[in-house]
């Protein structure tokens, strides 16, 4: 769990509570506007029965007694059957106290509830739709977001959710078709998600031995962003038919758009593609081949990426070559004086492994008061979620495309 979502759940309490405080600041002031024309004497003593009884679920809240300040929204919606603000702020809290049942039952009186105007309808929808969500009813999640949809097609949230739900299942067929939807009614660009949306569904059509849909799909990615899933799936088929110049040129390319991704690529294309048998040797060999290639590449565009030079190294390192893999280490350091602690590390082993043990303990002893060990290979820019496992769509936060590597020696 990363550091942003732990403070969350740390603070959740008092974030609900700061947000419920607000909705009944609010409720009170409708309250007190709607009852203007009811006797003063009868109006002051329910906006003060109100008034006490939120004043009290408050301290509750504040308290973390979230089953007394439940009792006491309860006291309120009988108090006043007519007080919306109420059943929203009790639906919520009940959503959030893992009482999805109760929840439902709140927002399903509000969307049935006569006498209610469209908007306050379609936000009860809303909210019965978490409440769904969160319970782990997702069918029934989907149908209530596309009730909300009927209602009104410029729901931005509503879409959102729904294309995070299709994602979670692994429905891109529905994935695709909300993130266009929502790239619509949404001022934020959602051409690099559908460009991976795309390749995750001709990922599947490769699976099912569809090659004609997955080329198709393939090409409808590229048309919305050139995403790096997307090259990297091209690669793949570029060296399961054969197409070795075309796959040598693509490589070069997205090394030098994209030099943080370089050891993604090669773990990627370790992973045959699923297909005929008889193809897994042949693709195996012309990987072997790119591989090359890319070790006889000698830009200094290219090498001065501290990924690309570790992608070597790791390369070298597999097939035996110590010393040649300790050179690429010992002159990029040379040429980046401030080297990553990573570096360092990784020509430290390379020292022992040579026997070279007097300089490998020389440059121990300046990492000793910093080393920071990894946990992880790679981890989430926005959340700090971590996996060993390479992921286009962070588990965590749900964002596309927010993958860093991290070596780990």
């Amino acid at each position: 769990m990363g550091p942003s979502a732990e403070w969350i759940q740390e603070h959740l309490l008092s974030i609900t509570t700061a947000a419920l405080t607000l909705v009944l600041f609010y409720h009170y002031l409708v309250e007190k506007g709607s009852m203007t024309r009811l006797s003063k004497r009868y109006r002051d003593s329910i906006l003060e029965a109100q008034s006490k009884i939120f004043l009290n679920a408050t301290q509750y809240l504040i308290a973390g007694d979230r089953d007394l300040a439940i009792r006491e929204f309860l006291n309120a919606v009988d108090l006043n059957k007519e007080t919306i603000e109420t059943y929203f702020a009790l639906g919520r809290l009940l959503r959030s106290n893992g009482e999805i049942e109760k929840a439902i039952s709140i927002h399903r009186s509000l969307v049935a509830k006569e006498n209610v105007s469209e908007d306050v309808r379609l936000r009860a929808l809303k909210d019965l739709a978490l409440d769904f969500e969160k319970g782990g009813f997702l069918d029934k999640a989907v149908e209530t977001y596309k009730d909300a949809l009927r209602m009104s097609r410029d729901q931005p949230d509503v879409l959102r959710s729904l294309c995070s739900i299709h994602e979670d299942i692994q429905d891109w067929d529905g994935a695709y078709a909300y993130r266009t939807a929502l790239s619509g009614v949404s001022h934020e660009n959602q051409s690099e998600t559908i460009s991976h949306i795309l390749v995750e569904r001709a990922k599947r059509h490769l699976r099912r031995g569809n090659p004609a849909k997955c080329d198709e799909d393939l090409e409808e990615a590229f048309r919305f962003a050139p995403s790096v899933s997307a090259r990297i799936l091209k690669l793949k088929l570029l060296l399961l038919d054969g197409a070795m110049e075309e796959a040598k040129i693509d490589l070069v390319e997205l090394l030098r758009e994209h030099p943080m991704y370089a050891s993604f690529v090669f773990e990627s294309l370790s992973e045959a593609p699923p297909g005929r048998k008889s193809q897994r040797e042949p693709y195996r060999k012309r990987v072997g081949i790119l591989k090359d290639h890319f070790m006889g590449l000698d830009g200094d565009d290219l090498l001065d990426s501290q990924s690309v030079a570790l992608s070597k190294v790791r390369l070298l390192k597999d097939n035996l070559c110590y010393e040649e893999a300790a050179d690429i280490l010992r002159r990029w350091m040379r040429e980046h004086p401030g080297s990553s602690e990573v570096m360092r590390k990784e020509y430290i082993r390379f020292l022992i492994d040579l026997g070279k043990k007097d300089e490998a303990l020389a440059m121990t002893r300046d990492l000793l008061d910093n080393l920071n060990q990894s946990v992880t290979k790679h981890f989430c820019s926005q959340c700090g979620y971590g996996s060993d496992d390479i992921f286009w769509r962070c588990p965590q936060c749900r964002q596309w495309e927010t993958i860093e590597f991290r070596w780990k020696v």
